[in-house]
């Protein structure tokens, strides 16, 4: 194949990058007519590159000094902010028009400010600002960019999710680890429940299911499942509080282990891992698969829910952010749907399907059943 041919999906050929990284035909082209608003365009697109790690430091500012959870009282100027956050006013001026220029703050009427759309969703998705505080440990992961691709970081991040590794964790790491995944269970749980339909399922166990955020979901879409947790001791007995305040405490029972030294319960038609396997390697996750086939009857379903790359065609969310966060997290990776697919056929399991995603950047399912 020559130089002049594409190689690649949305590749371009070597002359034409040759063309257009000169300076004199960047020059000609900011100027001529037909091209300038493709070049300022792309030139903005490239500055908002540069300067994403800014933005997304204003993003956690705002959540941290909780900004936006004030403003949803109404308006209020820079020094009542300043004020209410121990911030200097000329400091907090900064913030809030940074906040403005991101479309998550608004300018109001003397001089105040208020909440967009944006921002008001900010304070309304579960999960959201928790997810969002915690990016403090990635952004100190990710500090010396080169380091880390190279492997030379130990990361901070693989030291706040313990349980990866198999080590027992302490009550206050379990009861963080088990708030943060709780919170941003919820939206995964009406993505997952939008892309798949669980009707049939007589007993559903999900496995590492944390405080049962998800299956408290299920529970309420469908009133006639029952519904078993399995997850590490240490994390596991919170999710009878949850059941008990939904009135699930009947057609619910948690179980304490590890799926990766203890078999997995029996009596369950379907099995959901849900953000599961992206924080374990490729033997793990066969390991896992092939026990799920184990302890499924013949026809039991599999539903796998968790944010997925994009395969041949690399997403922003999947191959720009969540790969990154399983690289600092030193024991998983993020997988495309193919991939997932394949090892679960591997497993034994057919009729492996891939729902569409109604938000991708929230997480995508792949299904499977056991012949």
């Amino acid at each position: 194949m020559s130089d002049s041919t594409y190689t690649g999906i949305g590749s371009q050929p070597t002359w034409m990058n040759r063309l257009l990284s000169g300076r004199g035909f960047q020059k000609w082209a900011a100027q001529f007519p037909l091209t300038r608003r493709i070049v300022r365009r792309e030139g903005e697109a490239m500055f908002d590159l540069l300067a994403g790690f800014c933005h997304s430091q204003v993003l956690s500012a705002l959540v941290q000094l909780e900004i936006p959870q004030q403003l949803m009282q109404g308006p209020l100027d820079a020094d009542a902010l300043a004020a209410q956050s121990n911030v200097p006013p000329e400091r907090m001026q900064i913030l809030l028009r940074a906040g403005v220029a991101l479309g998550v703050l608004k300018t109001r009427r003397a001089g105040r400010y208020g909440l967009s759309r944006t921002g008001a969703a900010l304070v309304g998705v579960p999960g959201l600002s928790q997810m969002i505080a915690h990016h403090d440990v990635l952004y100190r992961d990710l500090s010396d960019p080169v380091a880390f691709f190279r492997g030379e970081v130990q990361t901070e991040l693989a030291g706040f999710w313990p349980y990866v590794f198999g080590g027992n964790m302490e009550p206050e790491v379990a009861a963080t680890y088990s708030d943060l995944m709780a919170q941003s269970q919820l939206l995964v749980a009406d993505d997952t429940l939008a892309a798949v339909d669980f009707g049939g399922i007589s007993r559903l166990m999900d496995i590492g299911g944390g405080s049962g955020a998800f299956l408290t979901a299920v529970g309420a879409a469908y009133g006639e499942i029952e519904l078993c947790l399995f997850d590490l001791p240490e994390v596991a007995p919170s999710a009878t509080d949850r059941f008990e305040a939904a009135g699930l405490s009947q057609r619910s029972s948690v179980i304490g282990g590890s799926f990766r030294d203890d078999a997995l319960p029996q009596g369950a038609d379907a099995i959901s891992l849900v953000r599961v396997l992206y924080d374990h390697s490729d033997e793990t996750v066969s390991d896992l698969l092939a026990a799920c086939y184990a302890a499924l009857p013949s026809g039991g379903r599999l539903i796998i829910s968790e944010p997925m790359t994009g395969g041949a065609r690399p997403t922003r969310a999947g191959d720009a952010y969540f790969a990154l966060y399983t690289l600092a997290m030193r024991t998983g990776r993020t997988r495309s749907a193919y991939e997932i697919s394949s090892l679960c056929h591997a497993a034994g399991f057919e009729s492996v399907k891939t729902p569409t995603a109604a938000r991708p950047f929230v997480t995508s399912c792949v299904e499977a059943r056991k012949p």
